[in-house]
């Protein structure tokens, strides 16, 4: 069983940053963060690798958002900078061990011009 909890995310401008994390409880093999604005499907936005540390980042964040994990914490972050209006959207960590898949409950990124 896997346990997530997202925090951070809130609002911020064009241009700004934010930080967000995500406690994780039990055995995974990446946590990858998710976001979904409304209207639009949930689609993947970073993604870290466990067992040897590699990132992933969608083309759309490459360059201006960072995953990162805190062992000793049992964290991973994503880094948001540079955000535009479009960055708004409900963010999710998500993990993926065996069979199943978990969620985090999301929370609420918004972006003003």
């Amino acid at each position: 069983q896997v346990q997530l909890v997202n925090s951070g995310g809130g609002a911020a401008q064009s241009g700004g940053s934010l930080r967000l994390s995500c406690a994780v409880s039990g055995d995974t093999w990446q946590i990858a963060w998710f976001r979904q604005a409304p209207g639009k499907k949930r689609g993947a936005v970073s993604c870290i690798d466990f067992s040897d540390g590699r990132t992933f980042h969608g083309d759309s964040v490459k360059g201006r958002f960072t995953i990162s994990r805190d062992n000793a914490k049992n964290t991973v972050y994503l880094q948001m900078n540079s955000l535009k209006p479009e960055d708004t959207a409900v963010y999710y960590c998500n993990s993926m061990y065996g069979s199943a898949t978990y969620w985090g409950q999301g929370t609420q990124v918004t972006v003003s011009s």
